[in-house]
């Protein structure tokens, strides 16, 4: 492992651009002293901004791009318009040369999933990539994907989720052996989809040395933390996401509306407020930001868009950690002990057995 590690930055990414993105990689420097990034975007833009901030400037190179990615491109527009010379585009590009060890941006999802399936190719084996978001628990923290790479998944693109899960587990909290469950509509085996009941039943006859399967979990297991990884398809996997989000906004406002009926309840919140604050950040998925792009060849982290300098800071932190911690080789490994194991073999016999009975 590389003593320094290389981020390149879209710097015009997400709602703020440059104003948020350069403070944010200031503060994870700070952080992380070991930094070395590479800032894609509006040359002018940036340097106008480095020149309130030293330290960073002293670590960083610039690379001017003509290019920026709206947030409301659509993910084949943006690759019409700007592959190559986005500067979402070339913060990807430089991890594909070699040049970066990981890209940060925080643009439109849709657009940077595209590019990045575009310029780094899916990892051999693996058909669909996936998004895992950090899910804030009872016990912690736990790791659910995917939350909307892509809708709809067969059994052997869940399978593929789960070692994905696993490897970054295993990496960002340093578990052996992470518990993995498939989201499901009931924790007994003849429930669900059948792409979902043929997946649970492979896993557990596979018996992955990386990973312990512990069957189907329902939608309270995710804040309840019953397992270290979720795996879902991505279309529930987003819903699941953005119901949590609202319910804690809901949540919050609920307090605050109850806080102000009287002043014994505004002194009360008053006295409380940090409190409250820490329960809002808690509860709200969207407040651990950053969100990993898995099964490239390549490492990438999406950030929100509206998030603010520390929000910001906190997806290169977790970009750092996965290089730091080798996420890419332990996928790697994964994926070759399964697929030397036989159960790819099995997959593909039952999708054939599964196809010829469908056509008699």
């Amino acid at each position: 492992m590389a003593s320094q590690i290389r981020i390149s930055l879209d710097a015009m990414g997400g709602d703020h651009g440059p104003e948020v993105v350069l403070p944010g990689a200031e503060i994870a420097l700070e952080r992380r002293p070991d930094i070395r990034y590479a800032l894609y975007g509006d040359e002018a833009k940036i340097n106008e901004i480095l020149a309130h901030h030293p330290k960073l400037k002293a670590v960083s190179e610039v690379h001017h791009c003509t290019v920026s990615v709206k947030m409301d491109d659509k993910p084949s527009q943006a690759l019409r318009n700007g592959r190559y010379y986005s500067s979402m585009w070339r913060a990807i590009e430089a991890v594909k040369t070699g040049d970066a060890d990981v890209a940060v941006s925080a643009g439109n999802t849709g657009a940077l999933m595209a590019m990045s399936r575009f310029c780094l190719r899916t990892m051999a084996n693996i058909e669909r990539p996936a998004i895992a978001a950090i899910w804030p628990t009872l016990k912690g923290e736990s790791i659910v994907l995917d939350m909307g790479a892509t809708i709809g998944a067969d059994a052997q693109q869940l399978i593929d989720y789960a070692i994905l899960g696993g490897a970054m587990a295993r990496a960002l909290f340093g578990i052996k052996k992470p518990s993995v469950g498939l989201l499901n509509i009931g924790v007994e085996e003849v429930k669900g989809l059948e792409e979902v009941r043929t997946a649970g039943r492979l896993l557990r006859e596979a018996d992955l040395s990386s990973l312990s399967y512990a069957g189907f979990v329902e939608g309270d297991d995710l804040g309840k933390g019953t397992v270290d990884v979720v795996v879902t398809e991505g279309f529930s996997g987003n819903i699941a996401l953005k119901a949590a989000e609202g319910t804690a906004k809901q949540i919050s406002q609920y307090l605050r509306s109850a806080m102000s009926r009287s002043w014994v309840a505004k002194l009360g919140y008053l006295l409380a407020k940090r409190a409250f604050h820490q329960l809002r950040e808690k509860m709200d998925p969207s407040k651990v930001n950053g969100g990993v792009f898995l099964g490239l060849n390549g490492v990438v982290i999406k950030s929100h868009g509206g998030t603010d300098a520390e929000g910001f800071a906190s997806a290169v932190e977790l970009a750092y950690g996965m290089v730091r911690n080798e996420l890419l080789e332990k996928i790697s490994q994964d994926l070759v002990f399964y697929h030397r194991s036989g159960f790819q073999d099995r997959i593909d016999n039952e999708k054939v057995e599964s196809q010829k009975a469908g056509n008699q």
